[in-house]
C-alpha cells in the first residue's frame, strides 16, 4: 500500500477508516486496470453504483439511485454514460409503460465477468499471503464490522 502524505490529521495508525479505505482502493484501482485492459477503459470505480444494484430483468434509475445512497441525477448520468458505450440499455417498464427499466447488455454482462475472475484471483492471491485461517478470520471481523454500523 503507498504511503499516504504526514498529516496530523492522518498519522495515528489507530485511525480504522483508513486501514480499510486503502486496501479497498488499491483493490478496486487494479479492478479497473485488468476491466480496461480486457476492453473496458470506460468503466470506472463509480460504475459499480450501476452495476452493483442492477435486477436481472432490470431497474428503474430511480431504484438504482436509492439503493446506491445518490441522487437520481448522478445516478442517470452513470446510467448515461454507460448507455452510451453499450454497458446498459434503457427498456420500457412492462409494469409501466411511461417508465423506463436499466438492463446490462451483453457488453456489460462481460464486465460481471472480468470482475468475478479478478475477485477469485485476489482472493487466492491473499489466500496464499496470508492463509487460509487469516483469510477466514479477515472475512469474519469484516462480516461483524458491517453488522455493527
Amino acid at each position: 500500500m503507498p504511503r499516504l502524505p504526514s498529516t496530523t490529521a492522518r498519522d495515528a495508525p489507530e485511525n480504522l477508516a483508513i486501514l480499510l479505505r486503502e486496501p479497498f482502493r488499491a483493490m478496486n484501482e487494479q479492478a479497473i486496470g485488468r476491466l480496461a485492459d480486457r476492453g473496458h477503459p470506460e468503466v470506472r470505480y463509480a460504475h459499480g453504483n450501476v452495476f452493483q444494484y442492477l435486477d436481472d430483468a432490470g431497474t428503474r434509475v430511480s431504484v438504482l439511485a436509492q439503493r446506491a445512497g445518490m441522487t437520481k441525477q448522478s445516478m442517470a448520468q452513470l446510467v448515461e454514460h454507460l448507455e452510451t458505450h453499450g454497458y446498459v440499455e434503457r427498456v420500457p417498464d412492462p409494469a409501466d409503460g411511461r417508465a423506463k427499466l436499466v438492463r446490462v447488455t451483453p457488453r456489460g454482462t462481460e464486465v460481471f465477468a472480468v470482475v468475478r475472475e479478478f475477485a477469485a484471483e485476489t482472493e487466492a492471491r491473499l489466500r496464499e499471503r496470508l492463509g487460509e485461517a487469516k483469510l477466514a478470520r479477515l472475512r469474519a471481523l469484516l462480516s461483524e464490522l458491517d453488522a455493527a454500523l
